[in-house]
């Protein structure tokens, strides 16, 4: 199965932040999997939580990322670029051997490769960038529940494809939405 991960480029001054792995001693961006029950902003800012020290806050989602892993079942990495808001530098000492700001085009020869192309996109990202939402619609959870099982549901019914649809996943309240990285555009002139 495909696994969820994020990645988040985080810029002072002109620099990106990296850390050392502790496992290969290679340097990359901070981040790792999304946990059962959590967004991928949320990820990732737990993320550079643990391994940094540092709080952060997403400004921009930048792009989705797909890699072979190393346990040949894949990844698809979520990438955000971030700003500082606090925090002191603390390595986790079982994931991050170090971490530095380094000039985007000046990154240490032992970068993960494929983490230096996401420096530069992150870097040529703006804040009016991608959206990162946060659907919190609660849906009562059945694992028996397949995509089939609901058409045999719907089809038995008697409802109309609509008004399944409606009746059984509905139209969330507002608040149950919320938009976690990203900005709306501006309202349309009348």
């Amino acid at each position: 199965m495909t696994t969820l991960v994020t990645n988040v480029a985080i810029f002072k001054d002109g620099e990106v932040l990296l850390q050392k792995r502790e496992d290969f001693e290679v340097w990359c961006l901070p981040g790792g999997h999304v946990e059962n029950s959590e967004s991928a902003a949320q990820a990732a800012v737990r993320e550079v939580r643990e391994e940094t020290g540092f709080e952060v806050e997403l400004t921009c989602f930048v792009g989705l990322y797909y890699h072979p892993g190393l346990d040949g079942l894949g990844m698809h990495n979520v990438l955000f670029s971030a700003r500082l808001l606090g925090g002191t530098l603390q390595c986790d000492p079982g994931e991050t051997l170090d971490a530095r700001f380094f000039s985007v085009h000046a990154l240490p020869p032992d970068t993960v490769w494929w983490h230096r192309q996401r420096v530069l996109d992150a870097a040529a990202a703006t804040s009016g960038g991608g959206q990162a939402w946060l659907q919190n619609v609660a849906q009562p959870f059945d694992p028996t529940r397949s995509r089939q099982r609901v058409y045999a549901q719907r089809d038995a019914s008697g409802l109309s494809r609509k008004a399944f649809f409606m009746q059984e996943f509905g139209n969330p309240a507002l608040a149950a939405v919320k938009l976690e990285v990203g900005q709306l555009p501006p309202p349309a002139a009348n």
